[in-house]
């Protein structure tokens, strides 16, 4: 690795340690953290299903993917519904959304949870589009192991919470055109879906070129300037991990959520993705919740009405029967 490069990875390191920090230190970002939870669980049984774990994708140590599969296989078609973890792209595994996979199975489809490469010390080079494109390259294996099991994929649902939230938006708006399996809809919460310096002031990034232009780069994997921060002219280095550039008018139907005091995935980054969705008349449901932060844990009302959305998408763009 040439000198300049030691150097840029180096200060990517300490503003990413930042940014992960703060990511770990709102530990709330799962769907079954909030107090509601309870009303969503599911008391699982070997009656409802069948679990495998640790299959295969790929050849890295995290290619690996958990299947959650109905008892009921005797449908012709099945629609699959993807969760992909949180954890700052630096953290988490597939296991820790167990329960809101399981959930899903229980009403009838087949879930997956996905691991992707985390950044990190054992893999430095690992950034949001790398993580994309190994989220990319699992739904084919996905696809394949549930027809080998007896459940062939129709339709697709994505989703994911904060750094699967935002790996979640890049699959359904960037990929879906390649997918082997038709994406029906995106569901996520607190993922980010821009990254405008300006809107990062949590960390600095509106004040100070030099963090942006670092953080920016480790998290895209492409070389940024300060001074294409300071000119504005860096929206291609970062197309690629900014989910509401690839929004256009045959998006997939999008039910998302951020909190008004989110400091770790700023509350205001989230309306370049909401007003990419009202400019292209794409269906969607926004849920605010006013009180919250990163983990959504204060405004239970708010909760209870992104989990009614949420049912009501998944009966409107999935169904749960046979497809024809």
């Amino acid at each position: 690795m040439k000198k300049g490069e030691k150097g840029r990875m180096m200060w990517g390191w300490i503003y990413a340690a930042a940014f992960v920090t703060a990511f770990t230190a709102s530990a709330v970002l799962k769907l079954f953290c909030n107090p509601l939870a309870k009303k969503y669980a599911v008391a699982w049984n070997d009656d409802m299903g069948n679990i495998y774990t640790d299959l295969p994708y790929g050849e890295g140590e995290a290619n690996k993917f958990d299947l959650y599969v109905p008892a009921d296989n005797s449908r012709k078609s099945y629609g699959l519904v993807v969760y992909l973890h949180a954890g700052g792209f630096t953290s988490g595994d597939k296991s820790d959304d167990a329960d809101m996979l399981k959930r899903f199975c229980s009403m009838g489809y087949v879930a997956a949870g996905i691991n992707y490469t985390l950044f990190g010390a054992d893999h430095p080079q690992a950034n949001i589009y790398t993580q994309s494109q190994e989220i990319k390259a699992s739904i084919p294996a996905v696809k394949k192991e549930a027809e080998k099991l007896g459940y062939p994929l129709e339709r697709m649902a994505v989703s994911g919470g904060s750094a699967g939230g935002c790996l979640a938006l890049l699959y359904a708006y960037r990929d879906a055109d390649t997918s082997p399996i038709p994406v029906k809809m995106v569901f996520e919460m607190v993922g980010p879906a821009s990254f405008h310096h300006e809107d990062w002031a949590p960390y600095g990034l509106d004040r100070s070129p030099e963090a942006a232009a670092k953080l920016f780069s480790v998290m895209s994997g492409r070389t940024i300037t300060e001074e294409m921060i300071r000119e504005n002219d860096y929206d291609e280095e970062v197309r690629d991990i900014s989910a509401y550039m690839w929004v256009d008018k045959n998006s997939v139907p999008t039910l998302c959520a951020y909190g008004a005091y989110d400091k770790v995935c700023p509350f205001g980054s989230a309306k370049h993705l909401i007003n990419a969705l009202e400019q292209n008349q794409v269906p969607h449901d926004y849920i605010e919740f006013p009180h919250s932060g990163h983990g959504l844990q204060n405004d239970n009302r708010m909760f209870a009405v992104y989990m009614e959305k949420l049912n009501a998408y998944l009966e409107r763009y999935m169904g749960v029967g046979e497809y024809r």
